[in-house]
């Protein structure tokens, strides 16, 4: 299928692209790398009267070190990340995590920003930034403001963002030396959404476990998530990463908490080196 007629229209600064999705905020889409809008409109699951094209914005695609953290911009495609183009403050953890989204074509214009934006339950960044812990910078008419990713994160394919804001990128604390990042992906074959996405972070009190694919957005799992910080063994952590994952359901299935728990405890296993 092809998609409904639409204008296109390229912003060439971030004003710009502000100035353009104010005009009509309800009928008006932006696009980046379209890996995920694009198939949506062509399947005429979403529809756009006018589609704003970001790729040009070279402010979306500033990155750099803020001394205890990393802006990383909106612009930037996992590709990028997967090649360490841009400082991390994750210690190859973004990196190793970059190279399991979809292919390597999709890595190659799929944005940070796109992912967070579109907000897929299953997508990769959401659940990635929510365990590190960053904050969205945004931009609109109002100006600029920072949200961290929880208050981003609303349901699927929902966001906080208000009509004409735009996300300028990402600031994500560095984890420490000793600390240790894992994620861990359940998909039906290489390149699909992920049935199951679990991402976990050890580092002391920051230490956060999230769940994405399993409820309508992105979570943290929060008994799991005290517990790591606690120090707590991989054994102890089991019966509470079955709680955490019974708490999101929308109802009971034994399938779905056999594959979202067995997904987490991989994760677990692996930051605790068990």
């Amino acid at each position: 299928m092809k998609p409904s007629p639409f204008t296109y229209r390229r912003a060439t600064s971030v004003a710009d692209a502000i100035v353009l999705l104010a005009v009509a905020p309800d009928e008006t889409a932006a696009i980046a790398g379209g890996q995920s809008l694009g198939p949506l409109l062509n399947l005429r699951m979403t529809t756009a009267g006018t589609l704003i094209d970001l790729a040009a914005i070279s402010e979306l695609r500033e990155s750099r070190d803020l001394g205890d953290a990393v802006f990383i911009g909106a612009g930037v495609t996992h590709a990028e990340i997967e090649d360490g183009k841009v400082p991390d403050p994750s210690h190859g953890f973004m990196r190793r995590a970059a190279a399991k989204i979809a292919y390597r074509a999709i890595r190659c214009h799929g944005t940070i920003g796109g992912s967070v934006a579109m907000a897929d339950p299953a997508a990769d960044w959401p659940c990635i930034l929510l365990a590190l812990n960053a904050t969205a910078r945004i931009a609109g008419p109002q100006g600029e403001r920072r949200l961290a990713m929880d208050d981003l994160l609303v349901a699927a394919y929902e966001t906080n963002l208000a009509a004409g804001e735009i996300i300028l990128g990402f600031e994500i604390p560095k984890l420490d030396d000793t600390a240790r990042a894992a994620s861990s992906k359940i998909n039906r074959k290489t390149g699909a959404f992920a049935d199951s996405l679990a991402v976990a972070v050890r580092q002391g009190a920051r230490s956060r476990v999230t769940l994405g694919a399993a409820s309508i957005r992105a979570r943290i799992l929060p008994q799991t998530s005290a517990a790591l910080a606690q120090g707590e063994s991989l054994e102890a952590l089991r019966p509470l990463v079955a709680s955490d994952v019974a708490a999101l359901l929308a109802a009971p299935d034994p399938y779905l908490q056999n594959l979202h728990a067995t997904n987490v405890m991989r994760t677990l296993a692996e930051v605790l080196g068990a």
